[in-house]
């Protein structure tokens, strides 16, 4: 007889966004001449820069010829990407990694939910409220929780709500915890962590010997010199942090997939007995055994992102997305709307008016207004009462939904 892993079983029925598209079909069908505007998902919109389709172009022609095709490349990824990675994202920051620190991927989605695989399961696990639910569901699979309880969150991981009160940036937990999902700036509430937060949260963790996994895929939305774009800018995280980057909201490669993941070497983990490991042989053997490597094509067009002409050609997208992320926050400002984020982030997060639930008011927007937005209680029991806006959209579908938010209200 087979067997399930009944940890599956915990999560609850249904994942966040599968839940948004089900009603936005349901409500498509009865209503098959509206015009539906998603301002929810957080898909891009931008096509790939110029000099990615060039480079693209260029190594599928590589693989077309004997002389320069390319099978199965390095797991880890090839040195040309690792290089500009490290060249153009750390060196420029002062952060100083060797190429086996950085792994290329398919995704950060990917890498923060496999990652947890590396780990002991009696682990204690701490994650912002609200909360990017793959790294909750995760360690669900995994078996390193309870059941969830009514408001959806589970025995055995420590929840830190994000609040008005806190500026959404998390407490310091005040009970035992091992590894700490931080995500800045942050997906849903597009908050931003100044130098003297992540230097907080890098010195707990050197206290508590705990691991801090940063998800900073959207690093490149920060405009402001003020804030850091990687934790390992904190002096003493290389001891403690390991960091997840992906090119797909920066340079549009949702469809394309790429991203990397930093593991330093000096980072370590323990056994049960004490005895120190290293945790970056782990997630090499872990690469290695599962992930045969992004795409020769993919590695390419993301290394082509750090040309001169690449770099233009991304902070042109980011500034029309960042542009998206102004005229929301503004619109939304003046009909009364109370409005966070949507600076140094693509994300914007915002109060429901008359006290309204999360998906009481996605319903009544999507009937009201036909536009799409993000409940913001699928992130948590802290987001309820908000939702959260995304500034991946065509500017003119910004305007038309901004229009119809105004004559809906």
């Amino acid at each position: 007889m087979a067997t399930v892993n009944e940890n599956f079983l915990k999560l609850k029925a249904g994942y966040l966004f599968p839940e948004i598209s089900r009603r936005v079909r349901s409500f498509q069908a009865k209503n098959p001449d509206a015009k539906i505007i998603s301002l929810g998902i957080g898909d891009v919109t931008q096509p790939l820069p110029a000099a990615v389709i060039k480079a693209m172009k260029k190594a599928v022609d590589d693989l077309a010829d004997a002389r320069t095709f390319h099978g199965y490349g390095p797991e880890q990824g090839y040195d040309f990407l690792i290089e500009a990675i490290i060249e153009n994202d750390f060196k420029s920051n002062r952060v100083d990694l060797d190429n086996d620190e950085v792994f290329i991927s398919d995704g950060a989605k990917c890498d923060t939910g496999n990652i947890q695989e590396i780990f002991g399961l009696d682990n204690i696990v701490a994650v912002t409220d609200p909360v990017y639910p793959v790294y909750v569901d995760t360690n669900v699979m995994a078996g390193r929780t309870g059941p969830a309880d009514k408001t959806g969150q589970y025995e055995k991981i420590v929840y830190m709500p994000c609040t008005e009160q806190n500026n959404f940036i998390p407490d310091l937990p005040n009970v035992p915890v091992d590894i700490i999902y931080l995500c800045f700036p942050n997906n849903p509430t597009g908050a931003v962590a100044a130098r003297e937060t992540l230097k907080r949260w890098v010195d707990f963790a050197r206290k508590k010997k705990a691991v801090i996994l940063f998800d900073a895929a959207y690093e490149a939305f920060i405009t402001d010199s003020c804030f850091p774009h990687s934790i390992y800018e904190i002096e003493g995280a290389n001891d403690v942090a390991i960091e997840f980057r992906s090119f797909s909201k920066t340079a549009g490669f949702t469809g394309v997939r790429c991203a990397f993941t930093v593991v330093p070497k000096q980072l370590k983990a323990y056994t049960k007995d004490g005895r120190a490991v290293g945790v970056n042989p782990l997630w090499n053997r872990r690469h290695c055994t599962k992930f045969n490597g992004a795409s020769y094509i993919s590695q390419v067009a993301a290394a082509a992102t750090y040309t001169a002409e690449g770099k233009k050609q991304v902070r042109r997208i980011i500034d029309v997305y960042m542009g998206n992320a102004a005229l929301i926050r503004e619109a939304l400002t003046k009909l009364g709307y109370k409005v966070y984020g949507g600076i140094n982030a693509p994300y914007l997060w915002v109060k429901t008016p008359d006290s309204s639930s999360s998906w009481d008011f996605f319903d009544r927007l999507l009937q009201k207004a036909n536009v799409v937005v993000t409940p913001g209680a699928g992130f948590g029991p802290s987001g309820e009462g908000y939702f959260r806006l995304s500034a991946f959209a065509k500017p003119d579908d910004v305007k038309e939904a901004l229009q119809h938010f105004a004559n809906s209200v």
